[in-house]
């Protein structure tokens, strides 16, 4: 496990501060085993650590020169999150919610015209697939994603997610299993379903 944020904000510290960070053995939505649990929205519900964490990716994506038109966030565990990266961008927050066809789609109520520049957020990236049908459904009007936020990127490897720009408070990866290849000492542990 990394951790690359400066010592002001410790996403790790924030995120047991909360009790969202869980150590033992979890069924992923992957069907993977993990040791370790991530649970944003017990997090998020503090609008106080919210703030901090809007705050800080977006001068995050300030620095990195990602100054869009608007913020996206794939709803759920995204909308909180481009709130508060909107308000500290002072731009638009949006949300994309599941079309119930595998994608995601842009609610009627949002104006999002050919041209306008986004970014889209998350809260934790392991694979990149929420935010991802996000971007493509705010692309579908035309629009140009500049990059992608997070709060935890969970992925091995840093860099580019899928050929878009990502920026992080924190690269955090462990390893998972699948159910076939779990190692003992994790084997004897309760399994959780999350």
């Amino acid at each position: 496990m990394t951790d690359s944020l400066p010592a002001e904000l410790d996403v790790l510290a924030l995120y047991r501060q909360a009790g969202a960070f869980h150590e033992g053995r979890f069924l992923l939505a992957s069907g993977r085993h993990s040791p370790y649990f991530l649970q944003s929205t017990t997090l998020l519900q503090y609008p106080q650590h919210t703030a901090k964490l809007g705050a800080a990716l977006a001068d995050k994506l300030g620095g990195a020169g990602l100054t869009p038109d608007f913020v996206i966030g794939p709803a759920m565990g995204g909308v909180v999150l481009a709130y508060e990266v909107g308000k500290a961008l002072d731009t638009r927050a949006l949300f994309a919610e599941k079309d119930g066809q595998g994608g995601m789609k842009i609610r009627e109520a949002f104006t999002v015209a050919p041209g306008q520049t986004f970014v889209a957020v998350e809260d934790v990236l392991t694979t990149g697939g929420s935010v991802l049908k996000a971007v493509r459904a705010t692309e579908g009007y035309g629009a140009k994603c500049l990059g992608v936020g997070c709060i935890v990127d969970r992925r091995r490897d840093e860099g580019p997610l899928e050929g878009y720009p990502l920026v992080s408070l924190l690269h955090l990866h462990f390893e998972t299993y699948p159910p076939d290849a779990v190692p003992e000492w994790l084997a004897e542990r309760e399994l959780r379903e999350i």
